[in-house]
């Protein structure tokens, strides 16, 4: 059935009068014989089938499953069903492979707006959410609304000792056996990843064999130096590196004590400038943070040293992934299992300062579905690959992004898009879309961003769902970025 809009002024004519030469019929036809008088209409009937069956029907052709399941984020733009996001629900329902999520677009279209929304209605779910590593310190206030814990880290605040296993140390003292040796063996390959990541973003270099070799031997001296309780700290391993025993002195292939200071002060410098250089008294001391799952949500805020050189936030956002990752692979492994929403926001900030960061980081923060994790992955563009350091590291990069299972693209532009589609394939309606959300380039004032939050949530090669949020009047308080913007009053 064909409805027919007629103009303003033709709404009066009684139906029967002609319009543009043809009779209007009554609202359910003419009551004429073989007129096609009906009682009632019945509404139109909706058929499922694939693109190639019903590609000639277009623009009636929708797209299905636009209602799975999950956090309320808004609703479908083409057909006004509320759409609902948790990667989680979606992998048990087979929809996608794991629960990482990539987050990209521009500028000012709200990509921390969807993250915030997830991340309140995951916590209503029973999860917990981490926010290791807040650069901007923008996740604070709602961490602190839903009943969490934000720890500050900086100079005269909080510290974080990189070498801390947090409760994975009580756990190793639960077990026995095997058990005993995986737990044992996991804290060690994490701290001394994070360990030669930390000279790697002092030196902006990469580190040899034989420096890699030393810094294990160190670090098992300084753990088996270490009493109950305690957790070894990196001026320890320079004490061990200065005063080298006989094990350090084989592995260096020196046979005097001054031979190996000679051969190893570069390794000994490095580390002493995380113990004395611009980040002294953050990552050479004994964490004054704690660890607890059983709250609602957990922030490491380091916003204070958001102003700092590159490496002092780098060192700082490495230290707070690996601090997380123990963390919630020590309460699984006490039997505290919560399930688990980690953000990484500006996460290739930490990454971009010297080469082999990207795989370091890999190792020290990697978790995955087996742990009942979600993770969320932040950035404004892919162009933020092209800044790291050497072509493996870009490929590697590439690769964790490919590897996620849910990606949530806000507007960008023909460049960006060009990028994403060699990881996720897009239609030309959905590159259209996402493309005019993009900023306009005018200089029109007083308007919303058209991408305002406006996303497309792609998985694999199946359609994306357009979706639109919209906020509740407290949430666009709690949820605002853009605090430092505000007109102020009292001005003269």
């Amino acid at each position: 059935m064909t409805t027919i809009s007629l103009p303003p002024q033709q709404h009066q004519l009684d139906p029967g009068e002609p319009y543009r030469g043809r009779p209007v019929p009554r609202a359910l036809g003419w009551a004429l014989p073989g007129g096609g008088r009906a009682a009632s209409a019945e509404p139109g009937v909706m058929w499922q089938g694939t693109t190639t069956q019903v590609c000639g029907m277009f623009p009636f052709a929708v797209s299905s499953g636009a209602a799975p399941p999950g956090v309320p984020i808004g609703h479908h733009m083409h057909t006004a069903e509320p759409v609902g996001l948790d990667p989680a629900e979606w992998l048990r329902q087979g929809l996608v492979s794991n629960t990482g999520m990539w987050i990209q677009g521009q500028p000012g279209i709200g990509k921390s707006t969807i993250v915030k929304r997830l991340m309140t209605g995951l916590v209503a779910f029973g999860f917990t959410a981490v926010v290791p590593g807040d650069v901007k310190g923008e996740y604070t206030r709602l961490v602190e609304h839903l009943d969490g814990r934000v720890w500050r880290i900086g100079r005269g605040l909080h510290s974080l000792n990189p070498l801390d296993a947090g409760p994975l140390r009580a756990a190793l003292a639960q077990t026995s056996g095997d058990e005993h040796a995986r737990l044992s063996e996991t804290i060690r390959a994490r701290r001394l990843s994070l360990l030669e990541a930390l000279v790697v973003i002092v030196r902006r270099a990469e580190i040899s064999v034989t420096e890699r070799r030393l810094l294990g031997a160190a670090l098992d001296l300084c753990v088996d130096g270490t009493t109950d309780g305690e957790e070894p700290i990196i001026p320890d391993v320079v004490r061990i590196l200065v005063s080298p025993p006989l094990l350090l002195l084989d592995i260096a292939a020196c046979d005097s004590t001054l031979a190996f200071r000679r051969d190893a002060r570069d390794l000994v410098n490095t580390l002493e400038l995380l113990c004395a250089g611009a980040i002294r008294g953050l990552f050479d001391r004994q964490s004054s943070i704690t660890a607890d799952l059983d709250t609602p949500a957990l922030s490491l805020d380091i916003s204070a040293l958001d102003d700092d050189e590159d490496e002092v936030v780098a060192a700082a956002m490495l230290s707070s992934w690996a601090w997380a990752a123990a963390v919630i692979d020590g309460s699984a492994a006490t039997g505290r299992h919560r399930n688990i929403f980690r953000i990484q926001d500006e996460l290739w900030r930490a990454l971009r300062v010297a080469p082999g960061l990207v795989e370091r980081s890999d190792r020290v923060t990697r978790l995955g579905r087996h742990r009942g994790e979600i993770s969320a992955q932040v950035t404004h563009s892919l162009d933020d690959l092209e800044a790291l350091p050497t072509e493996a590291d870009r490929a590697k990069a590439r690769g964790m992004a490919q590897r996620n299972g849910v990606m949530v693209l806000g507007g960008m532009a023909d460049k960006e898009l060009a990028a994403i589609n060699e990881i996720s394939p897009l239609t030309a309606s959905e590159a259209a879309m996402v493309r005019a959300w993009a900023a306009p380039p005018t200089w029109m004032t007083g308007s919303t961003h058209p991408g305002r939050g406006r996303y497309l949530i792609k998985s694999g090669e199946r359609m994306g769902l357009p979706v639109a949020l919209s906020l509740m009047p407290s949430e666009r308080d709690l949820y605002n970025t853009d605090t430092a913007w505000q007109p102020r009053t009292g001005h003269a």
